[in-house]
């Protein structure tokens, strides 16, 4: 790629230009090289959307390095810090993403998005109480988003506050109706408090929303099961897991805030030899690919 080619050379002029050189007969005063802070800065910015079109395509190890430079070639433009603060989340360094966000936020300090990308940097750390802070301050800014309501949400829920989850996930649904994700969780909610019937009425609204969402498919097939519906059970199972195998982790269904009860019903559930057969069948399929 010739800019980038061009941008190196530029920049190791400028390491090398304080080198010492030759003695020579008389005392030269070296020039500086005058560099365009404005089509750095356009080089810069060429290379964040170089390394946003990698991330797509979830390329990030090529994508992190031209965030990092574009970073330093236009300081100052706080979408390319958010940028580099999502691409270190995608890697799992969460705490480079959360001084990556800051430095956005203290350019565009009621950018919401970056509220919400802190607050989610935050979550992932597991510090619930900084997160819904950053939610809450997300929201003052743009008070109807409901992904936004989504996630404070989620950091009452995972808080123990469960009636104020469930207001914000209500009020994340007034605002889209079709945000199936706030209606799945109210039933994650329902189930851990003894309600399995209002659990299963709330993720088969979901399911009505979206038919191939696999997790609420799953909840159900995990709520009839418990029911003794078995029959049932195994059908929607079957349905979740050919739509995502992941949900097939207990691991992942924890991450995805199921709680103790369900979790409890969910391995037995996935224990039933009709279920493992699918796990083995799916496992081999993806090992032979």
């Amino acid at each position: 790629m010739p800019k980038i080619i061009r941008l190196i050379s530029i920049l190791a002029v400028c390491g090398l230009w304080g080198m010492a050189r030759p003695v020579s007969a008389q005392a030269l005063i070296p020039h500086t090289l005058q560099l365009d802070q404005k089509k750095l800065e356009q080089q810069g910015l060429s290379l964040a959307q170089e390394a946003a079109q990698l991330g797509q395509f979830r390329q990030f190890e090529l994508a992190l390095p031209r965030a990092r430079l574009a970073s330093q070639l236009a300081p100052k433009n706080d979408k390319v810090w958010f940028l580099l603060g999502s691409l270190f989340v995608q890697k799992k360094e969460l705490d480079r993403a959360i001084d990556s966000f800051k430095k956005a936020q203290s350019l565009n300090p009621r950018k919401a998005d970056v509220l919400f990308a802190l607050g989610s940097a935050h979550f992932q750390q597991k510090k619930y109480k900084e997160a819904v802070a950053y939610y809450q301050r997300g929201l003052k800014v743009k008070p109807n988003d409901a992904e936004g309501l989504f996630d404070l949400g989620n950091g009452y829920y995972m808080l123990g506050r469960f009636s104020d989850a469930i207001a914000q996930y209500n009020k994340s649904v007034s605002n889209d109706q079709k945000f199936w994700p706030s209606i799945n969780n109210i039933g994650l909610i329902m189930y851990e408090k003894g309600d399995a019937n209002g659990a299963i009425k709330k993720w088969q609204s979901a399911v009505a929303i979206e038919k191939n969402a696999a997790e609420p498919l799953l909840a159900l097939a995990v709520a009839f099961n418990k029911k003794g519906d078995r029959q049932k059970a195994i059908s929607m199972g079957k349905n979740a897991l050919d739509i995502d195998m992941r949900y097939a982790n207990p691991d992942f269904l924890k991450e995805n805030l199921w709680g103790k009860r369900l979790l409890k019903d969910a391995k037995r559930f996935l224990e039933l030899p009709p279920i493992q057969n699918i796990v083995e069948q799916k496992g081999n399929t993806v090992g032979a690919n």
